[in-house]
This record gives structure tokens, sequence and C-alpha cells, in this order.
């Protein structure tokens, strides 16, 4: 037992020791992060305290927002969220916090109320601007799908839908009619007139919400009855003159746009067109009109020489020199006499004060007058060893597709050539001037970036390290030569990945052997009639750069949206239809006879089963403040064997705002699906419903929500809303008598 438990007791003691420790040293980085913001605080003006307070500030906010982005990705909106504002809050000028911050919000808004639309922005027109009417759009008055079989004359047709709808129709004076087929199931009033257009060659226009204009379809009469409207696009995200070029291109191009007129100081294009053309370019503009994404790349550059020197042996002496004394006092075969003061005369030949001597004396000589000079022998025994490290780190911060440059050294003259001017003569040297260009020396980084999607960024990389590594004299010029290591490539990495461009290195290796031959290439003797050294010099360079993205691509699935334009012959927008289909479709009507419009949802004279339903409003009395949405229930109680519900609802739309209408699970309690119609008139504040079973489903009972509204308070004052008309059918679609109901809306 005592072995099994020793390597226990033994972790639980490491562990006790260690987590201790690790807490401290945990507090303690914390203490001194505390206390760098707080030196930058008390001396913001100190380069030192600011450079690493903003770096720290940059590195927390991008560690916030690639958390969140992973967040995000495994659908966790709301911690994403978290993470996104966390990085705002850490640095308020991260573009790349803002945006992502902003997309999870709209995508968190998206999820809780598909339906919500964008409030427009208020408008700063003037008075009589204000006033001025919009594009006229078509708004029927029945939005009961239409089913129709006909082969008639196209007039014929276009009144029978009219009346069906409940809008009014105006032919051209020119207008040829012909006889065609047509044949409607299900279809909504735009889908309706769209197929008779198509068939008969024709086009129309609405003149009144409920009056089209019915003409031939050719280019002289699109030219004269189409609508024309005006509006200036302001782009505020253009950074060169060539951009609003190219936006004005596109319009132009695309949508055959031909009164069209930019502003360059304005960063502004005028555009007159068609309904359609003016939308289709303003989804243009949003597309187009973006801010540039942008990243910051460090680059690291490490350089690393090392130098290994080593000198061993005795130098022994290699040469010597012999030469005469000078005052050579040798006597001769000739006499002579002297005296003490140096004079004297003879027959015989002397020396010179100087070591020469006379030829007829050198038979005389001995080794007294000569001397010998041996150089000293010189012992070496010494060894060097010296690194250098060199790292810069520079940061770079550049917009997509534009060239960043950086250049950290000196400029360096060189001489590129001379000249010399027409002036001189006899006697006089000509002048010469010599030109110079300069050169940047040091570290010159040129980098071009392309930002993908994924997070992805495309480096298109020049890197040129250069020195001064001496001097040459060429033509009288003395002339730097300058040492160089380049590297030119393009490459594409993820965010933040660390990616090496060089790994160059350099290996110099010297040998060399001094001394006597043949003794000196004897083993070990070598080093006492020899000197032996060695240089061994390593210089190794690595490029590394990591780019940051601080503000990516936004693109958002409205900029790609596929989108029907109409043909090549004609450019037009087709509107998605309001309303559901309802499932059961009406007969059709025989050909030639007169159309019959779609029942009114009105309370029939004589109900099928007795009377006792009525309709309630859930709350009955609203309280809203202004700007702001509520919703509220319409019930049915006391209802048996209900398939459908028609009803008239009447609000004040000065006061009220219908933003959404939804089913409210009465008719589709036993899981049926149920088909909902609804037509709004926003001008006199009219609300046609109905809500319907699918065929052969039989009928409900009981009590209920049959439809649920959204509505937004835009003024102050109170709105009653108004059940004015409204009943139920059961399956044999007979009617059934459903008491109205009124509740009132107080808005602060």
């Amino acid at each position: 037992m005592t072995r099994l438990w020793s390597p226990v007791a033994l972790l639980f003691v490491l562990l006790a020791v260690t987590l201790p420790l690790a807490a401290d040293g945990a507090r303690s980085n914390y203490n001194k992060g505390v206390d760098a913001e707080k030196a930058y605080r008390q001396r913001p003006k100190d380069l030192r305290y600011r450079v690493a307070y903003e770096h720290t500030k940059f590195l927390a906010a991008a560690a916030h927002v690639h958390r969140g982005q992973l967040l995000r990705e495994g659908g966790k909106l709301d911690e994403a969220l978290v993470e996104f504002q966390k990085a705002t809050t850490i640095d308020p000028s991260s573009f790349i916090a803002q945006q992502e911050l902003r997309r999870t919000q709209d995508m968190i808004n998206k999820a809780t109320n598909p339906t919500q639309s964008v409030a427009p922005m208020p408008d700063g027109l003037r008075k009589r601007l204000a006033e001025a009417q919009g594009p006229v759009e078509l708004s029927a008055i029945s939005n009961v799908p239409i089913t129709l079989k006909l082969t008639e004359d196209t007039k014929v047709i276009y009144e029978t839908v009219g009346k069906l709808a409940g809008i009014n129709v105006l032919f051209d004076p020119d207008y040829t009619s012909r006889k065609i087929r047509i044949e409607l199931n299900g279809v909504t009033l735009e889908e309706a007139l769209g197929i008779i257009a198509l068939e008969s060659k024709t086009f129309w226009r609405p003149v009144t919400p409920n009056t089209i204009f019915v003409a031939t379809d050719n280019p002289a009469k699109r030219k004269e009855l189409d609508q024309s409207v005006i509006k200036t696009f302001y782009l505020s995200n253009l950074s060169q003159a060539t951009e609003l070029q190219d936006v004005v291109n596109a319009v132009r191009t695309l949508l055959e746009v031909q009164r069209i007129q930019q502003l360059q100081s304005q960063n502004a294009i005028i555009v007159r067109g068609t309904p359609d053309q003016i939308a289709l370019a303003q989804k243009l503009v949003d597309d187009l009109d973006k801010a540039k994404p942008e990243v910051v790349i460090d680059v690291v550059v490490m350089q690393v020489s090392r130098d290994k020197t080593r000198t061993l042996g005795i130098t022994p002496p290699t040469s010597t020199s012999i030469s005469l004394n000078n005052n050579i006092n040798t006597p001769t075969n000739g006499t002579g006499t002297g005296t003490g003061t140096g004079t004297g005369t003879g027959t015989g030949g002397s020396s010179g004060s100087n070591g020469s001597i006379n030829l007829n004396r050198i038979g005389d000589l001995n080794a007294t007058d000569f001397n010998i000079s041996i150089p000293g022998i010189t012992a070496s025994a010494i060894m060097g060893d010296s690194n250098t490290k060199i790292i810069q780190n520079p940061q770079i911060r550049a917009l997509d597709g534009q060239k960043a440059t950086l250049k950290i050294g000196d400029r360096v003259p060189v001489a590129t050539g001379s000249f010399q001017p027409g002036i001189g003569g006899v006697g006089i040297n000509p002048l010469v001037n010599t030109q110079f260009q300069y050169l940047d020396v040091g570290v010159n980084v040129d980098i071009t970036p392309r930002i993908h999607a994924g997070r992805e960024v495309s480096l298109k990389v020049s890197l040129d390290i250069s020195s001064v590594t001496g001097q040459s004299n060429i033509g009288g010029i003395s002339q730097p030569i300058i040492g160089q290591r380049k590297i030119e490539h393009e490459i594409r990495l993820k965010e933040g990945e660390v990616n090496l461009l060089g790994g160059m290195m350099e290996e110099d290796q010297t040998q060399s052997m001094s001394g006597y031959p043949l003794l000196s290439q004897i083993p070990f003797l070598k080093y006492f009639f020899g000197q032996d050294t060695r240089d061994h010099r390593e210089n190794e360079l690595v490029f590394a750069l990591i780019p940051h993205i601080v503000r990516g691509p936004d693109v958002t699935d409205q900029n790609q949206r596929l989108i029907d334009v109409g043909t090549a012959n004609a450019l037009q927008l087709r509107h998605v239809a309001k309303q559901e289909t309802v499932p059961a479709a009406t007969p059709a009507a025989p050909a030639g006879a007169a159309p019959q419009g779609p029942a009114a949802p009105t309370v029939p004279a004589h109900p099928a089963t007795p009377a006792g339903a009525s309709f309630l409003f859930d709350p009955g009395t609203i309280s809203a403040a202004k700007g702001s949405t509520f919703t509220v229930n319409i019930l049915m109680s006391g209802a048996q064997n209900v398939y459908s519900v028609p009803l008239q609802l009447n609000y004040d739309p000065s006061k009220l705002q219908l933003m959404n209408v939804s089913n409210g699970g009465f008719l589709s309690q036993d899981g049926q699906t149920v088909a909902l119609v609804h037509r709004e008139d926003e001008t006199t504040g009219t609300l046609q419903i109905t809500a319907t079973r699918p065929p052969n489903s039989g009928g409900v009972s009981g009590q209920g929500s049959v439809v649920t509204l959204t509505f937004m308070a835009k003024a102050s004052g109170q709105s009653p809303l108004t059940i004015t008309r409204g009943g139920a059918r059961d399956p044999a679609m007979q009617a059934i008598t459903v008491n109205g109901a009124q509740a009132v809306v107080t808005i602060q």
C-alpha cells in the first residue's frame, strides 16, 4: 500500500505547489498590464508607453473578433455578439469589429423577425419636392388570386382581369386588338397582367394606384409612355477618381441608362430613367459602393551572423640580411701613418664610411666586417567568436489592391555618369560634372494585398534588405558596394498565419597555412615551423509575414441576390406577391361571359349555423410609445365548424402603420397549413384578411387566435381598431355570422 500511495501523494504535493505559483504568475501578469496602462495614462506623450498600449489594445480586440467569428460559425449568435461588443469596447477604431457586430446583429434580427424591414431615412428635401409624388404603384382593390380561361379579344381579356381585381383599364388610341387564348390559374394581378402582355405583345404601366394604361409594345411607345424619375446617388467609399467612373460605366452599360451625369467634386451621380432602372441603379450603387477591405501586415526581418576565427602556430624567420660595417679598419699591404686625430696618409686604399670598400681590398675582409640580421620568431594562439543578431519588426497597413511601401534605412548617392561642358582652351582644363542618383539602402518592403472570402489574404511581396559593404574606386570616384538580399513572389495566407519567406544562409570557410616547406606539413610539428589560420563565417536571413484583417469584405445576401430584370428589349422588375395563394381555385369564367368578382368578406343575412360567434381583440386596450411596435391578436369565440375567416379591419393610418400579418393558430390547431391572404390600403387604413384551411380538411371549433397583427406607432394620439365587416364559412362555403369587435390604441 505504501508503494501505491507514494505516487499519488507526490502528485498532490506537486499540484499544491504549482497551482499557487501559476495563480501568482497570472496575478503578476495582470498587475503588470494594469501598471502599463497606468503608465500610459500618466505619460500619454511617451512613445514607448503609447506604442505598447496601442499594440496591446489592437491584439486584444483582434482576439475577441476572432473568437466571435468562430462562435458565429458555430451558430452561437448571442455569444458571438458579446465578443464583438467587447472588441469594439476595447478598440473603438476597429472597423472589422464594428462590421462583424452589425452583421451579427442583422442575423439575430432576421432570425427573430424575418419580416422586419429597415425604416427609411428621413428626407431633407424642400417643401415642393416633399410634396412631389413618387413613382406610381399599382394597388388593386381585390387581391384574391385570379383564375381565368378565355379565348377572346385582348381588350376584353384586359377588362375582365381589371374587373376581377377592381382596377380601371385604359387603352392607347393607336392600340390594335387581336384575339388570343389565355389560361390563368391562381395568379396575382401583376402576374396576370404580365402573362397577358407577353401573349399579346403589349405593355402596361400604372397611371393611378387603381388604373393602368395599355399600349402596343415597341421602342417608340415605351419611350413615349414609360415613367421617368430622377435620383441622385452619393457614394461615400470611393478612394480614387477612376472608381466613380467605373460605377457610372456599370450603370450605363448594364441598365442602358442614357441620362446619367457624374459629379466628381461630390462623389455623386445623377440618374434619370424609369422607376425600374432607378431601382436597379440603387442596387448597383449599394453593391459597388463598399469600403475597401484593409489588412495590417507584420513584417519580421531576422538576421543572425556568426564569425569564428582561429590562429595557431609559430611564425619562423623566412629571410636574413647581410651588410658591411661602416668604418672597416682592416689594414692593407701598403704603409701609412696616422695620428690620434684621425688624419693620415698612405698608399693603400681604405674603406668608406658608408660600409663600402674598394675592389682591391675584398681579399682583406674577415668575419668582423659583416653584420647579419635575422627576424624574430612569433608564436600565435588566438581564437575569436562573435555573434550578431538583427531583428526588425515593422508593421504595414494597406488597402485591398493598393501597394504599400515601407523604407527603413539610408539613401546612398551613386554616380551614374559624367559630362564636360563645352568650355576651355589652351592651358585651361575643362570642367567635368558628375551625375548622381540615390539608392534606398536598408529594409525596403513593397506589399500589394488582396483580401478574399474565408479570411484569406493574397500578398504580392517584394522584400529587399541591402547595406553598404565597401567602397570601390571607379574612374577616380569612390563608389559604394551594396550587398543585397531580395525576394519577390506572391503568396496566399490565412489571417494570422505566419509565413517564412527567407531562410537564406551563407557560410564561408577559409583555411591558410604559412611556414617552412615540408616542415610545416608534418603533423603536430607543423605548429613549430608554421602558422595555421582558420576563418568560419555564417550569415542567416529570415523574413516572416503575418497578415491581420482589420476590415473584411462587406458582401451581404442582398448583394448576391438574383433578380429578374425582364428581357433584353424591355428592362422591368417583377414584384414579389404580398399575399399567399389560396389553395381552392375559383370556377373558370366561360368564354365571352362577363366576369364576376370575388366574394366580398361580408356577413350574410342568413347564417347557416346559430348566431353566437364573435371576434375579440387581445388585448382590448393597447398603450404604445411613439416609434415602437406592438402586436394584437384577433380572436374568434363560440364558432363551430369554421373553414375560412374573411374580415375587414379599419385603423387610423396617420397614427399606425401595419408591419406584419401572421397566422394565429386557431385554424391550424390540428396541424393543417393555413393560406393567409391580406390586402392593405395605406391611404384609408383599410385591411382585408382572408384565412382559409386546405381543401377537404374540414372545419374547426372552439376559441383561439385567427391572426396576429403587428403595428408600428407613428404619431401620438388614439386610433381605434374596428372590424367593420367579418364572418366565417364552413367547409361547404356556407356563411357563419360572427359579431364584430373594437379595440383602442393609445400612443404616447
